[in-house]
């Protein structure tokens, strides 16, 4: 029997259509959904002809993580102590600039402080744990002791520096890996009742641009994100703790990159919240015409914004202070909580 998936069709008008629901609980509804499958075949249904298994978890509200509900749009903000990543490399490699920044970050309206002490950028060689835990545990630690209280992630593939950061103040753990790169990271998720950020990723960074190939980018990433998740569960992680990340721009071309934006609600199949991180990525600098990575932020934005649409509950960036008014602002024109109905 063919396998069938379904995208739902997200809609943001206020004259919702009888029959339609809530997307993932949020601020999105559905009441329409596109059948897919692997031998090419889509058509449009309505929401009442999907299974019922699949219709209650595209419309469940997904629980709060790390004390964070996902009533509204979440911004993680991005802290990267390291040397070399691909856009602020070197920026915050002190331990002094980096708590600056982390602290700079919050008060710009970041829902979460994202750290990280090894660059994923295409190519990038692998740092040792011990050093990139050094990057990061102190950071963490500091930050927390000039009074952080929004939920800080760790941004790595390794169990050590995901256990050092997690004891320093962390809550949550972003492996860009989705546990496929150090089988001991589970069990440290496990053990501790941290929150867990499952990404794709083709490869490792500095090989994961060669060439990339899927057979079906989108169905591909939702098979893959559908078994690292129940691999997560089978190791005593609770899927409500669990947050999947498709990973735009990690073994992907623009065209991949493109469709998963375009298709991203897809995911919310998962049962899971959904992360976007989109942020000054090169296939913006292409599409957009914007000649340096600085100048990829109203690219970045408007993505984000599109992903909003679908229901994604939180966007990964770097400009923090941009991102948030344009989602107070869109948040206003679509009557979504948090968005200005006051004035």
């Amino acid at each position: 029997m063919t396998a069938c998936y379904y995208r739902p069709v997200a809609g943001m008008d206020p004259a919702r259509p009888d029959g339609a629901l809530p997307l993932a609980g949020g601020w999105a509804w559905w009441a329409l959904a596109e059948e897919l499958t692997r031998d090419g075949a889509a058509r449009l249904i309505p929401a009442a002809d999907v299974p019922w298994p699949v219709r209650r978890r595209l419309s469940a509200p997904r629980p709060a993580i790390a004390g964070l509900g996902f009533d509204r749009p979440r911004l993680m903000g991005i802290l990267n102590t390291t040397p070399d990543s691909f856009s602020d490399g070197g920026q915050y490699d002190s331990p002094e600039s980096a708590i600056r920044h982390g602290r700079a970050l919050a008060g710009a309206g970041a829902d979460i402080i994202d750290i990280g002490g090894e660059s994923t950028r295409p190519g990038a060689e692998t740092v040792p744990p011990g050093q990139e835990t050094d990057r990061t545990a102190p950071v963490i630690k500091k930050l927390r002791e000039a009074g952080l209280t929004i939920p800080v992630s760790i941004d790595t593939r390794k169990a050590p520096v995901a256990q050092a950061a997690l004891a320093a103040g962390a809550d949550i753990i972003n492996d860009v890996s989705g546990l496929t790169h150090d089988p001991a990271m589970a069990r440290v998720a496990s053990d501790t009742g941290a929150g867990l950020c499952i990404m794709h990723a083709r490869g490792a960074p500095k090989t994961m641009q060669d060439n990339p190939y899927y057979n079906n980018v989108l169905l591909d990433i939702y098979d893959h994100l559908e078994r690292q998740v129940a691999a997560a569960a089978a190791a005593g992680i609770r899927r409500d703790r669990i947050i999947v990340d498709p990973g735009i721009g990690f073994g992907k071309t623009i065209g991949h990159n493109v469709a998963l934006v375009r298709n991203i609600s897809l995911f919310h199949g998962l049962g899971c919240p959904v992360l976007l991180g989109v942020s000054r990525k090169g296939f913006i600098g292409v599409i957009g015409h914007a000649r340096t990575v600085a100048a990829r932020g109203p690219g970045s934005v408007a993505l984000g914004l599109a992903g909003l649409g679908q229901g994604v509950q939180i966007l990964r960036v770097h400009d923090v202070a941009d991102t948030r008014q344009a989602v107070a602002l869109w948040q206003a024109a679509n009557g979504v909580k948090g968005g200005g109905d006051d004035y």
